[in-house]
């Protein structure tokens, strides 16, 4: 296993070892002693996953104290472009954001702990992309920033020119970062 610190403290890169012949591959996708050993000393109380057409775009989401989370993140199948937002407010990179290619076929993980907003675009259809978390879900507890911030200018037209993307409801009213008061 590879871990790659990002510009963003405390976000980090994981890359599994991989061992591949001619039946497939096979790698560890989680163990908590080497994760404990990166620094990743967390207790996941929930996994979710989620499955998604090309073009859909889901964040940016936290959840406000107590209910804040740590998420190791990854995609099972397809491809997405995962984003996380720095939202730590006496950190020197607050309101910048950090963005990886996860895929089925890369293999690769991002943890992503408290502190950060998170969305993902998907990039193929059917794409399935799964997490633990170090939190319940907290209806109530729900916070975050509009995906098209200019202030956060994340460009995720970039790998997906001209194309329409698929949102929710709740993700197109969001607050703009300007107005975004971190509880971090």
């Amino acid at each position: 296993m590879q871990i790659t610190k990002t510009p963003l403290e405390g976000l980090l890169v994981i890359e599994p070892k991989v061992w591949k012949d001619n039946r497939g591959y096979f790698y560890e996708s989680y163990s908590a002693k080497l994760y404990a050993e990166a620094g990743i000393d967390v207790a996941f109380v929930q996994d979710n996953q989620s499955f998604s057409q090309k073009g859909a775009l889901r964040g940016l989401h936290a959840q406000n104290r107590p209910f804040e989370q740590g998420k190791l993140v990854r995609v099972l199948q397809g491809s997405v472009l995962d984003v996380a937002v720095d939202i730590r407010k006496d950190s020197a990179t607050y309101g910048q954001h950090f963005t990886i290619e996860l895929s089925g076929e890369n293999h690769k993980q991002l943890w992503v702990p408290p502190g950060f907003l998170h969305g993902f675009l998907t990039l193929e259809d059917q794409t399935i992309f799964t997490y633990k978390v170090s939190n319940y879900y907290d209806k109530n507890s729900e916070i975050g920033v509009m995906w098209n911030d200019p202030e956060l200018n994340i460009e995720w037209t970039k790998y997906m020119p001209g194309s329409a993307f698929l949102l929710s409801d709740k993700d197109q009213e969001l607050d703009s970062f300007k107005e975004f008061k971190s509880p971090f």
